[in-house]
């Protein structure tokens, strides 16, 4: 029988093979919306490396860079790799979005310090390049405002802040030592906008290598306390050093570790969720 347009009428037999074939793509469809998602377990842990220009320096910290990066890829991380003369805040910014761990090597600038007055979009963060390959002394700072309104990091991320002069209360090199107000001071400003990133602890080694923490991440399951208090080593200390332990004033629910050596000169810090357990970052 003809119908009106000049369409025809199915079959049966036709009609029953349409509806099957119907039937097994409604399947197949709502077998994709419900598959569950990849495992939080197996997602590459993402470790982003920046070194900024610090003059006839930066070549020794890149080379420093680059074995911590082995050292990451041997534990099957994602690692980006921004080394000067082309650490733009710009590719900083983008390649640490996600990351579980940020390390950045170069100059710090922090607060308090001689160089009045305090300014927030250019103390306690990172020395970048100001432009894309104009060498080694072409430094702008970029301070805590923007790390905090720029930079997104995992939650439960750690940034390892390495030979910076002021992240650890230290002073620049010939100046004079701190008071220990002074220097807390320094711990917990230079921490404050590296914490509003998602990182939930930041470490200082201004002397001493950050390897220890990267071994932390990958491979342990202690606590930020624990492998701070039993890692790490502090170049040029004289004798043993003692660990003053504060709550954060800049992000409360932060206690900081800040430790001297028998000079009084601060060595090296934490600060964060004490408590955050290695699996929690990774």
């Amino acid at each position: 029988m003809r119908v009106p347009n000049g369409a025809h009428r199915a079959s049966p037999l036709i009609a029953g093979v349409r509806a099957l074939v119907l039937a097994a793509l409604v399947v197949g469809l709502v077998g994709i919306v419900s598959a569950p998602a990849a495992s939080a377990a197996t997602t590459q842990v993402k470790v982003v490396i920046v070194v900024g220009p610090t003059g006839s320096g930066t070549s020794r910290n890149i080379t420093d860079a680059r074995s911590l990066a082995a050292q990451a890829r041997s534990a099957g991380a994602k690692v980006i790799e921004i080394y000067s003369p082309n650490a733009t805040f710009y590719k900083v910014r983008i390649a640490a979005t996600g990351a579980n761990v940020l390390i950045y090597m170069g100059h710090g600038s922090g607060w308090p310090s001689p160089y009045t007055p305090f300014n927030a979009d250019r103390k306690d963060g990172m020395g970048l390049n100001a432009a894309a390959g104009h060498g080694n002394l072409n430094v702008k700072y970029y301070g805590e405002t923007y790390l905090k309104t720029y930079i997104h990091l995992r939650p439960n991320a750690v940034v390892l802040l390495r030979g910076l002069c002021y992240s650890a209360g230290n002073s620049e090199p010939g100046k004079p030592a701190p008071t220990a107000t002074v220097g807390r001071a320094r711990v917990d400003n230079y921490s404050a906008g590296f914490l509003r990133t998602g990182a939930k602890a930041v470490f200082a080694e201004p002397y001493g290598s950050v390897s220890y923490v990267l071994d932390w991440v990958f491979n342990g399951s202690t606590t930020v306390r624990d492998v701070f208090m039993s890692g790490g080593s502090s170049w040029g200390s004289s004798g043993s050093m003692s660990s003053t332990v504060f709550t954060s004033k800049r992000n409360t629910w932060a206690t900081a570790i800040s430790q001297r050596d028998s000079d009084g000169k601060f060595r090296r810090s934490v600060v964060g969720n004490l408590n955050l357990n290695a699996s929690s970052v990774r």
